[in-house]
């Protein structure tokens, strides 16, 4: 005959509940505890007067009005279709590619479940409302079909993000003067839309270019290590605005007159070319922390010198680079607000070009915090997705 017997518990302590953490981490000392207390009350002031402006006095018809000239400039309203098709697709896309790589993670369900309840305090039409919601739904959707258990969902979320960008330009910006997607000139983009646009494609197009600046530079033949280096100092010495003056001013003298190149493009090329020099940098900076081994592991192996760089250095070091590679994507989605002096009407011109309005005289407040707003979603975004990628990846691990 065998006797069970039970162990005997402990009652919890204070050290286990919200009181207990509240009293170890705001009022573990006198000095934490008026700390804590200056803190809040200034927080509280603060809070107070600032929900008092927004909901009070703060007089957010300017953005109600120009919600169209924030988004997408003066790109034609009977087009707008194509921007909200492609929103449609990037949501699709980035649901896709969110649930095939991040697993357990339940904060983003919430966030768009929670979405039809934030649109329902914003001031935007019904019409708006339902079609924002439909992007919402979109990207549920897509979160749900990629974390299905299919180990090539991995695999066809990145052709599916890497085919999105000239699907997507293809849409926005047509493809001839008729027919279904009739051409629409890059100078009538504007908004949100072109900021959004001009950080993705300098995003997208300087990573190669750095990437091979930072190889270049390491490379064994003179002249390519001289191109490169000459290359990313030239560029890194000197600020972005004064690449776009030389794209605005100076790039038409060099080139025949029958040539023209539209400021959209000039600035996709500054942005670009400005970014690849300092991507080149934090990459040269992860390839110089990867251990002498792993090189001579790599050529024990057999590998050639390509194939050593392709499979073994290169992805170590860009994984080891990814909060600086973030946080350079974030400075220049910010710093696109300088094509303004290639008369582009980013979200802040389009700003600046809402205040001249005698209509909205004494409303800047309200429209550099909704820009502020803007760039903040966008930037905590970025921050955001880079953290749970680096969690997946084990960066920072041993």
């Amino acid at each position: 005959m065998t006797t069970s017997t039970t162990e005997t518990l402990l009652p919890p302590t204070e050290k286990y509940t919200i009181l207990g953490w509240i009293k170890r981490n705001l009022f573990n000392s006198i000095g934490d505890s008026i700390l804590t207390i200056v803190a809040f009350l200034l927080t509280f002031v603060l809070l107070k007067s600032t929900l008092s402006w927004a909901f009070q006095e703060a007089e957010w018809t300017v953005i109600v009005d120009n919600l169209k000239l924030f988004m997408v400039g003066r790109y034609p309203a009977e087009e707008l279709w194509r921007v909200w098709a492609v929103l449609y697709l990037l949501a699709g896309v980035i649901g896709f590619l969110w649930g095939a790589w991040v697993k357990g993670n339940e904060r983003v369900g919430y966030v768009l479940i929670g979405m039809p309840i934030f649109l329902a305090l914003l001031p935007f039409t019904m019409e708006v409302r339902l079609l924002i919601l439909a992007v919402d739904l979109i990207g549920f959707l897509g979160v749900i079909l990629g974390r299905r258990d299919n180990e090539s969902f991995k695999k066809w979320s990145i052709i599916a993000l890497l085919l999105y960008f000239p699907i997507g330009i293809m849409i926005i910006g047509g493809i001839g003067e008729g027919g279904l997607l009739p051409r629409v000139k890059p100078d009538l983009w504007g908004g949100l839309m072109l900021t959004i646009l001009l950080a993705v494609i300098g995003i997208i197009f300087s990573f190669p270019i750095g990437v091979g600046l930072a190889l270049g530079r390491q490379s064994d033949l003179p002249i390519i290590t001289w191109f490169s280096v000459g290359f990313i100092e030239l560029v890194r010495g000197v600020p972005l605005i004064t690449i776009l003056f030389m794209m605005d001013l100076m790039l038409p003298l060099f080139l025949p007159a029958t040539i023209r190149i539209d400021s959209v493009m000039r600035a996709f090329v500054a942005i670009t070319l400005f970014s690849a020099a300092y991507m080149a940098e934090n990459v040269r900076g992860g390839l110089q922390s990867i251990p002498k081994g792993q090189y001579e592991a790599a050529h024990a192996l057999g590998l050639s010198s390509f194939a050593a760089m392709a499979f073994i250095i290169l992805p170590q070091a860009l994984k080891a680079v990814i909060p600086i590679l973030v946080s350079q994507f974030i400075g220049l989605l910010k710093d696109t607000t300088l094509v303004m002096i290639l008369s582009l009407f980013d979200v802040l011109g389009i700003g600046k070009s809402v205040l001249g309005n005698p209509d909205y005289v004494g409303t800047s407040k309200e429209v550099y915090v909704f820009i502020a707003a803007l760039f903040w979603v966008l930037s905590y975004g970025l921050s955001y997705a880079s953290q749970r990628l680096e969690t997946s990846l084990g960066v920072g691990e041993r």
